[in-house]
Formats: structure tokens, sequence, C-alpha cells
């Protein structure tokens, strides 16, 4: 495989990816955005936390979908995450959805 194929593959998975966000996004009310991943959820639960000294942050989701090209199930019941970055959490509203 060339590097021009590899660069077209991986253009076309972020293409589908990007419409099938386009399809979801009218399902869910919150956009997270962390770190590592941009996840959309119809519950969110944002705790702050500390440890030794450190803060961090534990976010619960239910119902979500993870933006992720390489994941073959993107729709999920439950997630929990953990970071140490600032954790971005925005509710949608009704013309936001529509794309």
């Amino acid at each position: 495989m060339s590097a021009a194929d590899l660069e077209n593959y991986e253009n076309d998975m972020e293409l589908a990816l990007y419409r099938e966000y386009r399809d979801v996004v009218q399902l869910f009310s919150y956009v997270v955005e962390t770190e590592r991943r941009f996840y959309l959820a119809n519950r969110v639960d944002l705790q702050v936390r500390s440890a030794a000294g450190e803060v961090y942050f534990e976010v619960h989701l239910q119902d979500a979908w993870v933006w992720d090209v390489y994941r073959s199930k993107r729709f999920v019941k439950s997630v929990r995450v953990v970071t140490f970055k600032d954790v971005n959490v925005e509710e949608l509203s009704r013309e936001e959805l529509s794309i």
C-alpha cells in the first residue's frame, strides 16, 4: 500500500465518521470533549477529585457515542473517563442539532 493509498483510506474513514456523527448527533443532549476523545451523551456526571495533592476529573457518561475512527462499535451504554486535563461539557440546543 502506498502512502497516497493510506492517506486516501484515512480520509475516507474520517469522512465516514463525520457522516455517522451528522446522523446521530440529534439523538444526544451533551457534547463532552476530553484531551483524548470527543463524546456525545445523554447523561453526564462530572466530578472534580483530588488525591495526593493532584486534581483530576472523573466523568461518567450514559448512552454515549464515541468519536474514534478506529473503534468498531462507537455506541456505548456507559463510559467512565478519568483525566488530569480539562473536560469541556456542553449541552446541545435543538438549533445546534440541525446540520
